[in-house]
């Protein structure tokens, strides 16, 4: 039997869209008290009338130590954080400029460590990263992609055994259709 989501605090990093926004909504009709953070007010804006149930938003610039340390600092622990947030565009090694290389990596992958390393999270709560299937299944025309992804999962193994007893999973979906 699952655990209830009635009034947990639930976090969604990059919760105003795609598999981010399903499972905010989800939480939220499961009774859960849900916050989502993106980078774009507007789209968080969208995202909690969407939402409805009481959703709250903020936007959050989760490439910004600064702005995540601070983010973190001002709330209290969390019962469960998912953090949903896409690398940017996709291409081959050498049609990838090192920026994109970089900011893909800094969106992505770091979110993850920065909000493992600032957030504080309930004993009995969870942190999820959501990876993808290209970590297992590689494509020339999305090699970073597939090791931010692996990167991701072995983080959250390293995870799991330090921050126990919170749980810290990693989920890797396939191919999702989203806006």
């Amino acid at each position: 039997m699952g655990r209830s989501l009635k009034n947990a605090r639930v976090l969604v990093l990059g919760g105003s869209s795609g598999i981010g926004l399903a499972t905010a909504k989800a939480a939220a009709a499961a009774g859960a008290e849900v916050t989502i953070a993106s980078r774009s007010s507007d789209k968080v804006n969208a995202a909690v009338e969407v939402i409805g149930h009481g959703a709250s938003g903020t936007a959050l610039d989760t490439t910004d130590d600064a702005a995540m340390e601070a983010f973190f600092a001002t709330h209290p622990e969390w019962d469960h954080i998912i953090v949903s947030v896409a690398a940017g565009r996709s291409a081959g090694i050498r049609s990838l400029t090192l920026q994109d290389a970089y900011a893909n990596m800094s969106a992505k992958f770091w979110t993850a460590y920065r909000t493992a390393r600032a957030a504080r999270i309930t004993a009995d709560g969870s942190l999820t990263l959501v990876s993808g299937f290209l970590s297992q299944r590689p494509n020339k025309d999305a090699l970073l992609q597939g090791a931010i992804n692996a990167a991701l999962e072995a983080l959250g193994r390293g995870l799991a055994l330090e921050m126990a007893p919170v749980r810290v999973n990693s989920v890797s979906p396939g191919i999702i259709d989203t806006p």
